[in-house]
């Protein structure tokens, strides 16, 4: 009976499998440039245990982007500071994602709280913690 080989999954886009000649085909520029936009700050390939750089995927769109920039005329202080606010725009989208299912979270706790139980309200609300240790919310429901 054939042995069966496990399906083959491709690699994540954050895996470093290119080597920098193929990394730099694939983005269009030359093995140097991106040697270049390491020691800039620009780029960080991941290192073999020899010390070679491999690229991944995510690498190789910031290097497409960076040209596409370069190419428009943006120098590259430009170009590293409109980085940087992408990375901080996404960061904040992230975040705000991560706040608005917390805010539903919330309300639907305090909609169920509040939902009257076989004909009776109910007086108690859930305790809501925050993030932080000792931090919570105070919900407070004005009496009849």
């Amino acid at each position: 009976m054939p042995s069966r080989r496990p399906p083959f999954e491709p690699p994540g886009p954050d895996a470093a499998v290119f080597v920098i000649s193929v990394a730099a085909e694939l983005s269009g520029l030359h093995p140097q440039t991106l040697r270049t936009y390491e020691r800039l700050g620009l780029v960080s390939p991941g290192r073999t245990v020899g010390g070679g750089r491999r690229y991944s995927h995510r690498d190789i769109e910031r290097l497409r982007e960076i040209s596409e920039l370069t190419s428009a005329g943006i120098g590259i202080e430009g170009v590293r500071r409109i980085l940087e606010l992408e990375h901080r725009a996404a960061a904040l989208a992230q975040r705000n994602e991560e706040l608005v299912r917390e805010v539903e979270a919330l309300r639907e706790a305090l909609r169920r709280a509040a939902a009257p139980r076989q004909g009776v309200l109910q007086n108690k609300l859930p305790v809501l913690r925050g993030p932080d240790p000792g931090q919570s919310v105070v919900v407070w429901r004005r009496g009849r």
